[in-house]
């Protein structure tokens, strides 16, 4: 994963897409937008209390990196499920209701969804030209939104797992990440075979645990890629609570905070 930096705006692109044509592809950080704190600067989501003109500059300038405006992407109202729609150009501009997926093969169609410590997933089946755009955060990964997002492309284009390339966009850290019920006990149910790897624990100086979990979000978003047979996997280079002067982060700024947004796109 790079950082890249271009006419005031910052953005990531994985390493794994680079060279491919036809499609653009990045996560946008917080620079070079106009609204306020603690929404500063480049809040992409108008479902947050910010000035509703503000986000419209910032959709503006923001999906304008990536040659788009917002009414030339599909949209999703975030439910923290494993729901995947299929969608194409006709569903520009709109909001698809409760959906955490957004799978397309329809040349011109792009997708965009908005985060603050949650998963990005983006896939992409170089073989039948198709896209996948994924959030999913601890509750997602529980739900195995990663597998949903594969599923739906083996079904509806007849993608292979094998020769899909996915990327892990920005998203919190283990180490950031302390957590309690209800999430220790799901951990235990769902990734039994990988609790040790997904729940880590500080140790006094007798070697015992101390307090609470931390999750590893980025892994357990892996782990549901991996069991869907996809082994193409790049994963985050930062983390949004660590890095709030790149990324909005929801716990590190205590809920008050705005998202940024992932954007993949086919060219016509």
């Amino acid at each position: 994963m790079k950082l890249v930096e271009q006419n005031g705006f910052v953005w990531t692109e994985f390493d794994r897409f680079a060279g491919i044509e036809g499609v653009a592809h990045g996560v946008l950080a917080r620079q070079g937008g106009v609204s306020a704190a603690p929404y500063a600067s480049l809040n992409m989501s108008s479902y947050r209390d910010d000035d509703v003109t503000a986000v419209q500059e910032n959709q503006r300038r923001g999906y304008g990196v990536f040659g788009r405006t917002a009414a030339q992407l599909v949209h999703a109202h975030l439910e923290h499920g494993n729901r995947v729609v299929r969608v194409g150009t006709a569903a520009h501009g709109t909001v698809i209701p409760a959906c955490d997926g957004l799978i397309t093969n329809e040349p011109g169609c792009g997708l965009t969804m908005n985060y603050a410590d949650c998963g990005s997933i983006f896939l992409y089946d170089p073989v039948n030209k198709a896209i996948g755009l994924g959030h999913a955060g601890w509750r997602g990964a529980i739900a195995n939104l990663p597998g949903a997002l594969v599923a739906a492309m083996v079904r509806e284009f007849g993608s292979r797992p094998a020769d899909m390339l996915a990327g892990l966009g920005p998203c919190i850290s283990a180490s950031h990440y302390e957590v309690d019920e209800p999430v220790i006990s799901e951990v235990h149910r769902v990734f039994p075979k990988w609790v040790d790897r997904l729940l880590s624990y500080r140790v006094d100086d007798d070697g015992q645990r101390v307090g609470r979990p931390y999750f590893n979000l980025a892994l357990a978003n892996h782990i549901g890629l991996y069991e869907a047979d996809v082994k193409q996997v790049e994963m985050p280079a930062f983390c949004t609570a660590s890095r709030t002067d790149l990324f909005f982060s929801h716990r590190a700024e205590k809920g008050q905070t705005g998202r940024f947004a992932a954007v993949i796109a086919l060219d016509d």
